[in-house]
């Protein structure tokens, strides 16, 4: 199922991504598309998408309790989520990946949000 808020080809590297994982399991790519909703403080920045199930995606979740956590989410949860006004989840346009995975976690979990 294709997704409003990732491109045919940030999926592509997703799943490129997910491969790469099996077969690396210290695999640290940078985030391939960063998620958020406009009306309630969450972000997600996903690396990868399960070759398996295409439904599941890894990265760095802040859903703005600060409380950063690290796991899979499901991308048609994601698609159902709503902020407080009603908002659907968008894409960062903007955002461009400037370190891996590891080290935004770092900063995440010592600021208490997705820090760039």
């Amino acid at each position: 199922m294709n997704y409003p808020f990732i491109t045919d080809e940030q999926r592509s590297l997703l799943l490129a991504n997910g491969q790469e994982y099996i077969e690396t399991p210290d695999f640290d790519p940078p985030p391939v598309v960063k998620l958020f909703t406009p009306d309630a403080g969450a972000t997600w920045l996903l690396t990868e998408i399960d070759s398996d199930n295409h439904d599941h995606a890894f990265g760095l979740c802040v859903l703005g309790l600060g409380i950063p956590e690290l796991g899979w989410v499901s991308l048609a949860e994601l698609a159902l989520v709503r902020g407080r006004l009603g908002l659907p989840i968008e894409r960062d346009l903007h955002f461009r990946a400037e370190k891996r995975l590891s080290a935004y976690v770092r900063d995440a979990r010592h600021a208490g949000r997705v820090v760039h």
